[in-house]
């Protein structure tokens, strides 16, 4: 089986040669890649998107689904870097937002979705990350919240502003839509949503050797905007689990959302769901807080014992890729590489001490 991959995730901008090759010197084997440009439409570049009240930006083509030969050709450009590419995270809203909001057009979307998870098997790719959520990741701040000053994000308190219509998962679909608040869904409704696309989308999975990956939600609150969340306390990823059985069904376990929530403890999660071996692959950030005010912090500085999480993963037999999903930015002419690197460095010393300890 082998030991634990260290990773590198890549915003779709940021899909370059240069960018692959800094992933790979900073000792990246493998690569986690973005396909929705969360910043088309004036979300701003950067790191991490945080956004405005109608989000980060516009959602992308409707009619227009990744195909085999894009992600072929992404995938060997991954290669000639010298890494592999493990996952596509994300399904971009116009693909898919009447299976999240439950509208007309939902069976035509679920048939885009399976079209895009056959695409991605023949491609080559094992893993797709997704997060099932209605406002998507809303109501984050920027601050000098890290040690020394260092810019990162956090949430200083709840942000129910309701969410406009034409809009679902923090981005516009529809720029044309009412100006109206969308209604809210229930817990109940949105959990049968999942369930239903589950149960639609996981045989084709397993026919196309992907595995899917739910993120929990981020904010971990029971509510954003208005809409309800679907993982929020650590246990909720066992319902997940429990609502269908195929060994496609799996985790994108971000351990910063998890220590994040207000229940819980993240090395109990972290031991329950890799001992089920329900890990699709592992996004690994420290954070100081819980929601509804927390803040991201580098990564040997917060609530998290890095390390303690690591022994967990090995111990029972995870050997999947870790992720340092998000960084603070230094202060030098290159922010946000600065503050990867820094991550990258840290992670890579710390799995090579948890694994040769054996």
């Amino acid at each position: 089986m082998g030991p634990m991959k260290l990773g590198f995730g890549l915003y779709r901008h940021m899909l370059t040669p240069e960018n692959f090759a800094f992933a790979h010197q900073a000792g990246a084997t493998h690569l986690v890649a973005h396909l929705v440009d969360y910043f088309r439409g004036g979300g701003g570049g950067g790191d991490q998107p945080t956004g405005t009240d109608r989000g980060w930006g516009l959602a992308g083509d409707p009619y227009r689904l990744w195909t085999v030969d894009e992600l072929v050709a992404l995938r060997r450009d991954v290669e000639a870097a010298g890494m592999v590419l493990e996952a596509i995270e994300n399904f971009d809203p116009a693909h898919w937002h009447d299976i999240l909001l439950d509208g007309l057009r939902r069976d035509e979307q679920v048939a885009k979705i399976r079209q895009i998870i056959r695409n991605v098997g023949a491609a080559g790719i094992p893993i797709i990350g997704y997060n099932f959520s209605i406002a998507g990741v809303a109501g984050r701040t920027r601050g000098a919240y890290a040690r020394g000053g260092a810019e990162s994000v956090g949430m200083e308190g709840p942000y129910d502003k309701p969410m406009p219509r034409g809009m679902v998962w923090n981005m516009v679909y529809d720029p044309g839509a009412p100006d109206e608040p969308e209604a809210p869904a229930t817990p109940e409704q949105l959990w049968d949503r999942l369930r239903r696309f589950l149960a639609d989308v996981l045989p084709v999975a397993e026919e196309a050797g992907v595995i899917l990956a739910l993120h929990p939600d981020d904010p971990p609150l029971p509510t954003v905007r208005g809409q309800p969340r679907l993982v929020y306390q650590p246990i909720l990823y066992q319902r997940v689990i429990d609502l269908h059985p195929s060994p496609a069904n799996r985790l994108e376990f971000c351990v910063g959302s998890l220590a994040e929530m207000s229940e819980g403890d993240v090395y109990e999660a972290t031991e329950t769901y890799a001992r089920q071996g329900r890990i699709g692959y592992v996004h690994l950030r420290n954070v100081r807080g819980k929601v509804p005010h927390y803040k991201e912090t580098f990564i040997d500085e917060g609530d998290v014992d890095v390390f303690r999480v690591l022994r967990i993963l090995r111990d029972n037999g995870f050997t999947g890729v870790i992720v340092p999903d998000h960084a603070p930015q230094m202060t030098c002419g290159a922010p946000w590489h600065a503050g990867m690197a820094f991550a990258m460095g840290f992670l890579r010393a710390a799995m090579m001490a948890v694994e040769a300890a054996g």
